[in-house]
C-alpha cells in the first residue's frame, strides 16, 4: 500500500428538501385544509478517526464528498426523509485544514474521535405552517436552504512515542527492524526510506511504545533539498527523539550538527524534545576510534553519547529502555497536569 499523508478534498453538506403545497380532500369531510409535509433536512458530512488505517491513499481515488438531500415534503403532513450523511473515515492522528492551510478545523489525535464538518440545510416549511385565521388556505410553501461546500485539506500526522532522525544511511531502518516487527526497507545507498515506517517495541509486557522511522535529513532540508522536512511532522507527537549519528561518517560531530540545524529551522518544537544521542555502527570501528568519536561528539553535544549498533544489538535494548523511561516521563507529566493541551501517549 502506498503512503500518502497529505491530500485535498471537496466536501459538500446535502440540501434541504422542499415544503409541499397541498390540501385535505376526502369524501364526507367537510372542511378539508393544508396538510403539506415539510421538507427533509439534508445530510451531514462527518470525519471519524478508525483503526486499521495508517495512510489517506483512499482519497488519491476520490476527492469530492457530496452528502444526500433531503426528502421533499408530502400531503398528509408527511414530512420528507432527511439526506443521507457522509462521514470521511481517516487514521487516528488526521488533521482537518481549511483551504489556505492556516487554520486548524480538527485534529483527531484519539481513537473514536468524531466531528461533523459540514452541516445540511434545513428542510422548507410545507404550507400548514402557514395557515390561520386571515389566510385559511395557503398556498405557499418554503423551498430547502442549501448545503454547504468547501475544499479542505487532511495531513496525517502518525501517532509514535519515539521518533528517530538522522542522515540518510544512519542506521535508522535497521534499528527499527532490529527492536521491532517492522521490516522497513533496508539497502546501503542514501534514501532508501521514502516514507515513514512505524514499529512497536516490546521490552516486556509492561513495556510497550511505538517507534518511527522517518526518512533522513541532509544539509539544507530545511529549504527543499532531498526529501525535504515533509516528514518532520510525524515527529511531532512524539515524546523523544533518538537521534542516530553514523559511526563510521567521516565528522560525526558535523553530521550530528546538521541535523540539529534542520530541526530548528524546522520549528514546531522538535528542537526542544527530549534527545538520546546514539552513535550507531561502533562494531564497524576499533575500540580506540569508537572512543575518540565519542568522545568529540559529547563534547560538542553537551550530552550523554550512547554506543549502538543494529547489526550485532549491542546497546541497542539499554537505548530502548532509556527511551522508554522519556516515554513514561512523559505520561507522567501529562497526568499531572491534564488540562495542558499536550499529547501523551
Amino acid at each position: 500500500m502506498k503512503f500518502l499523508d497529505q491530500c485535498k478534498i471537496y466536501i459538500r453538506s446535502g440540501d434541504g428538501g422542499g415544503g409541499a403545497v397541498s390540501f385535505r380532500r376526502e369524501k364526507f369531510i367537510e372542511y378539508g385544509g393544508p396538510d403539506g409535509g415539510d421538507g427533509g433536512r439534508g445530510g451531514d458530512v462527518w470525519i471519524e478517526a478508525v483503526e486499521g488505517l495508517n495512510t489517506l491513499i483512499d482519497f488519491r481515488y476520490q476527492q469530492h464528498f457530496k452528502a444526500g438531500t433531503g426528502g421533499h415534503g408530502m400531503g398528509r403532513n408527511r414530512d420528507g426523509a432527511k439526506g443521507d450523511d457522509v462521514t470521511l473515515r481517516v487514521p487516528v492522528g488526521a488533521q482537518v485544514f481549511d483551504e489556505t492551510r492556516q487554520t486548524l478545523i480538527v485534529d483527531l489525535d484519539q481513537l473514536g474521535a468524531r466531528m461533523r464538518l459540514l452541516a445540511g440545510g434545513n428542510g422548507g416549511f410545507g404550507n400548514t405552517h402557514f395557515k390561520g385565521p386571515v389566510n385559511q388556505a395557503p398556498r405557499r410553501a418554503n423551498p430547502g436552504l442549501p448545503g454547504e461546500e468547501a475544499w479542505i485539506w487532511l495531513r496525517l500526522k502518525l501517532i509514535a512515542d519515539v521518533g528517530l532522525v538522522g542522515l540518510p544511511n544512519a542506521g535508522k531502518s535497521t534499528l527499527l527492524a532490529a527492536v521491532s516487527a517492522a521490516t522497513p526497507k533496508i539497502a546501503d545507498y542514501p534514501f532508501t526510506t521514502l516514507t515513514p515506517n512505524l514499529g512497536v517495541v516490546d521490552l516486556s509486557p509492561g513495556e510497550r511504545f511505538v517507534l518511527a522511522d522517518v526518512p533522513g535529513l541532509i544539509e539544507g532540508a530545511s529549504e527543499g533539498a532531498g526529501l525535504g522536512t515533509r516528514f518532520l511532522g510525524h515527529l511531532e507527537r512524539t515524546a523523544v527523539l533518538v537521534h542516530l549519528v553514523d559511526a563510521t561518517d567521516a565528522d560525526p560531530v558535523e553530521a550530528w550538527e546538521a541535523i540539529r540545524r534542520e530541526l530548528c529551522a524546522y520549528g514546531e518544537g522538535l528542537a526542544e524534545k527530549p534527545e538520546l544521542l546514539a552513535l550507531n555502527k561502533v562494531d564497524a570501528l576499533t575500540p580506540e576510534m569508537v572512543a575518540e568519536r565519542q568522545a568529540a561528539l559529547a563534547e560538542a553535544s553537551g550530552r550523554t553519547v550512547r554506543l549502538v549498533s543494529g547489526v550485532s544489538g549491542a546497546g541497542v535494548r539499554d537505548l530502548m529502555r532509556a527511551a522508554f523511561a522519556e516515554v513514561r516521563a512523559r505520561a507522567g507529566t501529562a497526568a499531572v497536569k491534564p488540562d495542558s493541551g499536550e499529547w501523551r501517549p
